[in-house]
This record gives C-alpha cells, sequence and structure tokens, in this order.
C-alpha cells in the first residue's frame, strides 16, 4: 500500500511538474504554450497516458482517504498536517478544472487549449483564475512536502535539498509568470473581433447548454467527495467501537511506564496517543527503520512481518526479536524497548539507543582535533577562541553530515562522528573516507575566510577505525546526564589514531579496516603501530591533506 501511495503520487508529480514547466513557456508566447502541449498531449492524452494519469489520481485519492482513516492519533507536525490538509483540499479545485477541461472534451469534444483558458482566466471568468492559481500552488506544496517526506530519510539528501528547494521555488514563480505574461498577450488579442471569431467558437469553448450540463456534473462530484472524507471519519468511529468490544491489551516501555491501548493499534500508534516520544523520521509509513523496536517480552504472541517490513529490517540487520513500531499491531500484550531515542543532540541523525538497551553494531568512528587550540587561547581573548574554535567544528560538522556522518560528542575542540548508524557497513566505510576529503576543503576554505584573524591556518589531525562497538545512552537520565554514544574497539582506536597523526606529520591516519569494510584498494603509503591500551599491532594507511581525495574516491 505504501508503494501504491507513493508510486501513484511520483506519476501524479511529474504531470504537474510537465504542466508548470508548460505555463512557464508563456513567458516566450501563447504560442509556445500551445506546442508545447501539442507534444505533451502525445503521452498525457493517448490512452496509455490517460489510464496511467487517471488511475494514479484515483489511487492516491482513494489511498489518502484510507489513510485518514486508518491513522488513529490525530496529531500532527506542522509539515505533515500542512501535507494532509493541502492533499484534502485539492480535489474542491481541481475536480472543478477537470470537468472544465477533460470533461468537457471526453462527451463533447470541446477542445480548449491555451487561448481559451487564459480567455476565461483573464477575461469571461477571472475566479476562474484565482482558483487556478490557488490550485497550482497547493498542488505543488503537497508533492512538494511529500517528496521531502520521502526523501529525507536518504543518506544523499541534505547534500541535494538547498538544490531542491530552489527548484521547488522557482518553477511555480516561473509557472506563474507565464500564465500572467500570456493572459496579458490574450488580452491585447482579444481586442480583435476576427480573433474572437476564430477562437471562442462553440466548438473551443463549449456552448451555454454544455457549460450548464457540466455544472451539474461539478456540482455532483463537489458533494460526493465531502462525502467521502465524513465516510471515512465514520468508519473510524466505527473501528473504534468495535475495538473497545474487543477489549485492550497492554504495552510495557523500558522506563515502566504501562499503557493499555485497543487490539490492533501499532505499537507507534499507541506511544503518540500516550505521549510517548517515539521516532518515525517517514512519518510511520515503513519507508525507514527509525521507529524500529525490540520486542523483549511477547514475542511469540506476534504475527509475522509483512514482506514490505521485513525488506526494511534486513536492509539494516536487524535480529528476529527486531519490528517496525509502525508496522507492528499486536493483539495480545508485550513488553518493547525503543532501538532509535526521540532526544537526539543537534545534528545527530540515525539509530540510538535508549539506556538500558545496547545496540551491537558495525560502525565507524572518526575523531577530529583542532591542533595548537591552547596555544591560540594564550594569544587571544576567551571570546576570539571560542568563536574560532566554533567555525572549526561547524566547519566539521557540515562536512561529516554531508556525508551521512552523525557527529556524536563535543570534546572541547575536537568531535566524535559516527558512521553506520543507519545503512549497511560498506556505504559506512565509504562514506567515512569521503568525508575526509570534504573536512579538508571545509578547513581550507574556513582558514581562507578567517586569514585575517589568524597567526597561522588552523591545522587539525583525524582518526577513522571500523569494528563492531555498543551503541546505548550512558549516565543519570534523572538529572539529564545521559548521552547517546558508541562504546567499543572503533572508539578507542580512532581515538589514539588521531593523536598519532602529530608523530606522523599527516592530517590523518586511517585503518586498514575501514578501507577492507569500503570494498576499497588503496596504494596509501601503510605503516604498523601499536595502540596504546590494545594488545597487537594495526595496519593503517597515511594520509595527508594532498591524498585526502584519493581516499575517498571510487
Amino acid at each position: 500500500m505504501v508503494g501504491a501511495r507513493l508510486a501513484s503520487g511520483l506519476a501524479l508529480f511529474a504531470y504537474v511538474l510537465a504542466h508548470l514547466l508548460n505555463h512557464a513557456l508563456g513567458n516566450i508566447s501563447v504560442a509556445a504554450m500551445e506546442r508545447g502541449l501539442d507534444w505533451a498531449g502525445i503521452v498525457l492524452f493517448s490512452l496509455p497516458g490517460k489510464i496511467l494519469l487517471y488511475g494514479a489520481f484515483l489511487t492516491h485519492l482513494g489511498l489518502g482517504l484510507y489513510a485518514l482513516y486508518a491513522r488513529r492519533p490525530f496529531r500532527y507536525r506542522p509539515a505533515e498536517a500542512a501535507q494532509i490538509l493541502l492533499g484534502l483540499s485539492i480535489p474542491f479545485i481541481l475536480l472543478q478544472h477537470i470537468v472544465a477541461t477533460r470533461l468537457a472534451f471526453e462527451l463533447y469534444g470541446t477542445e480548449k487549449g491555451y487561448p481559451q483558458i487564459l480567455y476565461a482566466f483573464f477575461v469571461a471568468a477571472p475566479e476562474a483564475g484565482i482558483r487556478q492559481t490557488l490550485l497550482l500552488l497547493m498542488v505543488w506544496g503537497h508533492g512538494c512536502l511529500g517528496l521531502h517526506f520521502w526523501l529525507r530519510s536518504k543518506p544523499a539528501y541534505p547534500r541535494f535539498a538547498p538544490w531542491l528547494l530552489c527548484l521547488a521555488l522557482l518553477i511555480p514563480i516561473l509557472a506563474l509568470l507565464g500564465i500572467l505574461q500570456g493572459g496579458r498577450e490574450i488580452l491585447r488579442l482579444a481586442e480583435d473581433p476576427a480573433w474572437r471569431e476564430a477562437n471562442l467558437t462553440p466548438g473551443r469553448v463549449g456552448t451555454e447548454a454544455e457549460s450548464a450540463e457540466l455544472g451539474r456534473y461539478s456540482d455532483h462530484l463537489l458533494l460526493a467527495y465531502p462525502g467521502l472524507i465524513v465516510a471515512a471519519l465514520l468508519a473510524r468511529v466505527l473501528r473504534s467501537w468495535l475495538a473497545a468490544r474487543r477489549g485492550l491489551i497492554a504495552i510495557t516501555y523500558p522506563d515502566g511506564r504501562r499503557i493499555r491501548v485497543p487490539a490492533g493499534t501499532s505499537v507507534l500508534e499507541a506511544s503518540r496517543l500516550s505521549g510517548i516520544p517515539h521516532t518515525a523520521v517517514c512519518g510511520g509509513k515503513g519507508r525507514c527503520s527509525t521507529c524500529r523496536i525490540r520486542v523483549v517480552e511477547g514475542a511469540n504472541r506476534l504475527h509475522p512481518a509483512s514482506a514490505a517490513e521485513r525488506a526494511v529490517l534486513d536492509r539494516i540487520g536487524a535480529g528476529e526479536d527486531v519490528r517496525l513500531a509502525c508496522q507492528l499491531r499486536p493483539a495480545a500484550s508485550l513488553t518493547v524497548a525503543p532501538l532509535v531515542g526521540s532526544e537526539r543532540p543537534h545534528g545527530q541523525r540515525g539509530a540510538q539507543v535508549p539506556g538500558g538497551f545496547g545496540e551491537e553494531r558495525f560502525i565507524v568512528a572518526m575523531f577530529i582535533d583542532m591542533r595548537g587550540s591552547t596555544r591560540f587561547a594564550e594569544r587571544h581573548l576567551p571570546f576570539d577562541t571560542i568563536f574560532v574554535i566554533n567555525r572549526f567544528l561547524e566547519a566539521v560538522g557540515g562536512a561529516v553530515a554531508a556525508e551521512g556522518g552523525s557527529p556524536n560528542q563535543y570534546l572541547g575542540d575536537g568531535v566524535m562522528v559516527l558512521f553506520g548508524l543507519a545503512g549497511d557497513r560498506e556505504g559506512a566505510a565509504r562514506q567515512s573516507l569521503a568525508a575526509l576529503d570534504r573536512i579538508g576543503a571545509a578547513i581550507d576554505a574556513l582558514n581562507t575566510t578567517l586569514a585575517p584573524n589568524l597567526d597561522e591556518p588552523i591545522r587539525y589531525g583525524i582518526g577513522l577505525h571500523a569494528g563492531t562497538a555498543v551503541l546505548g545512552e550512558i549516565g543519570d537520565r534523572r538529572y539529564g546526564g545521559a548521552v547517546f554514544t558508541a562504546i567499543g574497539d572503533p572508539v578507542n582506536v580512532a581515538s589514539r589514531l588521531q593523536g598519532l597523526t602529530k608523530r606522523f606529520g599527516v592530517e590523518a591516519l586511517v585503518s586498514d579496516a575501514v578501507f577492507k569494510a569500503a570494498g576499497r584498494q588503496t596504494d596509501l603509503p601503510q605503516e604498523e603501530v601499536e595502540i596504546e591500551g590494545r594488545s597487537g599491532r594495526l595496519w593503517i594507511r597515511v594520509v595527508a591533506r594532498e591524498a585526502m581525495a584519493a581516499a575517498g574516491g571510487d
């Protein structure tokens, strides 16, 4: 069902995008708009195109109404509420537009092109032009929010998000300007009686009787659609009544909270209904794994995971006792432990594990430290020192986040970063290697910006190691001292390697384990070192600034 909603939404978004780009041709001329419509019509108005378009519209509308029925708590974040309200409002305007254009053509053969539509908008019925402008903005806003919710769990999304935002703003502006310019051209042309006689014929705009009949169709549809919304809401009431008759189940959380909800309520819905923070980046649509839980007790009474849920869990290598809270609808009581914390330090992404329920996971740990900050502090005012250190940490944090890393702990003038909180080990290792050159470029740019305020360029050291660590919260949660972190060999070794960069006189030392996990061969200089507090010796690669791009390249 999630796949059908996404596929139908993407099909409709592609149609809307083509429509807006065609409107933008009005900045050239109405003739250009007509030529663009002719080309688009080859696909859109063909039989396969109609089946795809109308099928996508009916599927998306039906699934939207079903979502209104299925989602138990009416508690939405502002962006989610905006998307839903826009989606529910669109048909009130869209149905009138469909009746006036496509249904008119299907029933009476009325071929309305841009000249006729723009004449209606700017001369005959300006209120229709206002409705169309609202429709354009509502549909585009609904589609962009939907794309955002789908893409935000993708590792590469933060890198492209600013460009996508620019396009999201630019395209409707160009479309509206195109409509305005086309309308101004039509106003000039409409002063010519010959133009009106050629372009406002019954075959182009329809007769009064046809318009009246189409108006009745529109009225019926506008009455039927609110009826569907009311039916979905009444179905919710009926479901709640039936659930109350079936009885309640208990869901117990790690901190001892025990809530009672109707059987069949998803664990995520139960958390939200009870005000228990529960992460769900995709909004509970089964597209990510951030709502996942470990079933501590009651796993033997649960139904098996669906194919879609199992595909998500397999992708992150989850155990048999791990389920997606948004997909799990227990019929009996159980005890669960959310594996992704709802309150993360700023900028951190990926998995978290509430205190007391650690998770063993492959990660890549990175330590980055600013060199010479103590000497800098001796020569400058305290506030100047804090300013430079913060700029350094911001540059590093932005660089690693762009490659999918999660800044985890800020340690004075340094930071520990974790890769692999979501995704597979090869992807985590490749992201960490790619982050090296991005960090180098960020610090180079910072040195250029701050050159007038620095006695010497900012220097830094990076240590990178991969392996299995335990993720969880450490500290006393009662006093706000609990922090999410990783403990284990990758963290210890990465910290030691960062310290060894001073001895080797380079910017980064990377263990061979990282390159092995990334499935990548390298010709970078190799050394064997001893790590304090660790038995055995470790093979590492020596990475100077000029070699960082090679370390992260394919």
